[in-house]
């Protein structure tokens, strides 16, 4: 099959590059651009892993070809700090949640979602939000105090 050229706006940078018709958001990601912050885990769609925002939403990018993110905008979790730790990834480091990390950009990403939709989800908000994401090191305790205190924080640096 021929390759299709893919144009979108990948972390805020115009992207331009060749992929296969049947090649996933995922792949065209880690292959082509190497963002390897998504992780293929199951590759149905299932665990969370390779969770990107596609035009501001969380999607599971090992299920959407590449060419539908033509002239759209990606997020990965390369994207999501602007230069230092996104309150996110700050309240994930200092609670220890990271273990094995793979599961970890994921979580973020559909985190930032969730705040960014609610900016102050309850704890059944918070787990719903992140209910598509699958972690085999922790009891998602850690996670939802992380989540909650980014929240806090977010809103503290709003009203400054």
């Amino acid at each position: 099959m021929a390759k299709q050229i893919l144009r979108a706006s990948v972390n805020d940078e115009p992207i331009e590059v060749l992929v296969q018709p049947y090649e996933t958001l995922l792949d065209a990601l880690r292959e082509r651009l190497g963002l390897t912050g998504p992780k293929e885990g199951c590759g149905t769609g299932d665990c969370g892993a390779c969770t990107v925002h596609l035009d501001g939403q969380p999607v599971a990018s090992c299920l959407v070809l590449a060419m539908q993110a033509r002239d759209r905008s990606v997020r990965t979790i390369e994207g999501l700090a602007a230069g230092t730790l996104h309150p996110l990834q700050d309240a994930f480091v200092r609670h220890g949640v990271p273990q094995c990390g793979f599961c970890i950009p994921g979580v973020l990403m559909a985190a930032a979602a969730l705040l960014d939709s609610n900016a102050r989800p309850s704890e059944e908000e918070i787990r719903y939000g992140i209910a598509g994401n699958l972690c085999r090191c922790t009891g998602y305790t850690k996670m939802i105090t992380a989540i909650t205190e980014a929240a806090a924080s977010m809103q503290e640096g709003a009203r400054r």
